[in-house]
């Protein structure tokens, strides 16, 4: 398996803009407006070798699973899939385990997220950054980059001690 190391992100602007934060908060407000409720996929993919796919965005900070938002018509398997291919340029080759469901209060009282542990995959490409993603790439689990956002750290806690998915995200 081709392993990808981000860059170290020297020279980059440390922390969240204040365009990226209004940005966020008017998608979130469109949702709201237009959503029941928000539900959303997410993925731990993880190697063999001890390793995990982690992304950084461009509008929100810290290191993260890749994932994203159900579409209509779509089933939280086909989402899965598409942000993997979109964010991680990474293919399914079996269906994943879902390891929970969770309810993402921090982001609004609509939000869930479905967590799916995937470890039958292929890498399609390396991923490169564009306008969503900065950086991405795998990382050992004992040797998290810094920045892995506090939610992220403890689904990986769970995952790695074979414990339930706890109720909030």
């Amino acid at each position: 398996m081709e392993q990808r190391r981000p860059s170290d992100g020297a020279g980059e602007e440390a922390g969240f803009s204040g365009w990226r934060r209004m940005m966020v908060r008017l998608l979130h407000l469109y949702f709201r407006l237009t959503r029941s409720i928000t539900f959303g996929v997410r993925a731990a993919v993880l190697t063999e070798a001890g390793e995990v796919f982690l992304i950084r965005h461009t509008y929100v900070p810290g290191w993260q699973l890749p994932g994203g938002g159900v579409e209509v018509g779509e089933t939280a398997l086909q989402a899965l899939a598409r942000e993997l291919s979109e964010e991680a340029c990474i293919a399914l080759t079996e269906p994943p385990r879902l390891h929970g469901l969770y309810f993402n209060g921090r982001i609004s009282r609509r939000d869930h997220v479905a967590l799916y542990v995937v470890r039958a995959f292929r890498v399609e490409s390396v991923k490169q950054p564009d306008r969503e993603i900065a950086e991405a790439g795998f990382f050992p689990l004992d040797s998290l980059p810094d920045g892995v956002t506090p939610a992220t750290r403890r689904r990986l806690e769970e995952i790695t001690a074979n414990r339930p998915a706890a109720a909030d995200w």
